[in-house]
């Protein structure tokens, strides 16, 4: 299943040859719903992971104060809200029946934080990248295969142990672990993925606002608004997930500091590895849009219930992007991660 990204609305290295040297490659990963292997790049999908290798816990967890559900729990809801969502239904019909209510309301309802294990947690698989799908993210000499894992909790920003990385070389994994650990409870529920298969695209980048000087960055806009363009959104980086190219733009506070964008392990310098984003696409970035996945594009049979460009059920707080950069030294560190 193919993914293509219509072509760029205006040619903007024609108006600012500048930009020529500072374009980049990144790939965007175009996920959809599916059932992926551990020979497939995924999101949320199980992971080639050698079966003599320890599943690897995030940071401490403290003590729960509330009801939370486990990872069943939260696959079950979303099972039962798509089917009730794939059926059809009357006028003044109640999509859920009285029996799916009360089970809605039992799934809902959380565990006793009493009864539910405090310390450490296994943490989940996020992504796992596969270099011949991905050929321009910066692999290690000898290493073909990346895997995210991260907790399903709020505390995955900044430099912890609630979001690793694994760089591996695949053909070595001789025996696969099948069965991996999961935490007892979701902190967040929406930080857990639905699995999605994907379809890397390459696609041309050029900086984010925070990456130009503040003159060449006001000539851009100036030059854009009298097109009714959006440098931002239309020209400069791509929205959704995404492998390598630019960092996604800072869209609720001001840019990191210099500080903060530098290994929390090593202080050395990252660069942009990977992006979590909810939605493929939004209202401001909808030139974007994949040309098969046009307004009168179905999704397909079973999947999630929620909008065609929202396939992994991902909310990175109130609708921003989750940036990991990793370290350039050492990729192995842990990486930094940054709400933006």
């Amino acid at each position: 299943m193919t993914r293509t990204t219509p072509p760029r609305p205006l040619d903007i290295v024609e108006a600012f040859p500048e930009l020529a040297g500072m374009s980049r490659v990144a790939f965007r990963l175009h996920p959809r719903p599916g059932a992926p292997t551990v020979h497939d790049s995924s999101v949320g999908g199980p992971l080639l992971w050698p079966a003599d290798e320890p599943w690897p816990e995030g940071e401490p967890w403290l003590q729960p104060y509330r009801p939370l559900p486990t990872p069943a729990d939260v696959r079950e809801r979303r099972a039962l809200l798509t089917q009730a969502w794939a059926r059809p239904r009357g006028p003044r019909e109640n999509l859920l029946t009285a029996q799916e209510e009360a089970v809605m309301e039992r799934l809902t309802a959380g565990h006793d934080p009493q009864l539910l294990p405090a310390g450490p947690q296994p943490l989940i698989p996020l992504a796992q990248l596969y270099a011949r799908d991905v050929p321009a993210l910066p692999f290690p000499e000898g290493k073909d295969l990346l895997q995210v894992l991260w907790a399903p909790s709020l505390g995955i920003e900044g430099s912890s142990a609630n979001v690793q990385l694994r760089w591996r070389t695949a053909s070595q994994v001789q025996e696969v672990l099948h069965t991996p650990a999961e935490p007892a409870y979701v902190g967040c529920d929406s930080h857990l993925p639905e699995p999605c298969l994907l379809h890397p695209e390459p696609v041309r980048e050029f900086p984010p606002h925070q990456e130009l000087d503040e003159d060449l960055s006001d000539r851009l806009e100036t030059w854009c608004a009298q097109r009714s363009l959006s440098y931002q959104f239309d020209l400069s980086v791509a929205p959704g997930w995404k492998a390598g190219g630019w960092p996604a733009n800072f869209t609720f506070r001001d840019p990191a500091e210099s500080d903060e964008l530098c290994c929390g392990e090593c202080g050395g310098p990252v660069e942009a590895l990977l992006t979590v984003d909810g939605s493929e696409w939004h209202g401001g970035a909808v030139s974007w849009r994949p040309l098969e996945a046009g307004p009168d594009a179905e999704k397909p049979v079973g999947a999630p219930y929620r909008k065609l460009r929202e396939p992994t059920m991902i909310t990175i707080g109130r609708g921003y992007t989750l940036q990991l950069y990793s370290c350039v030294d050492t990729p192995s560190h842990l990486p930094r991660t940054i709400m933006q």
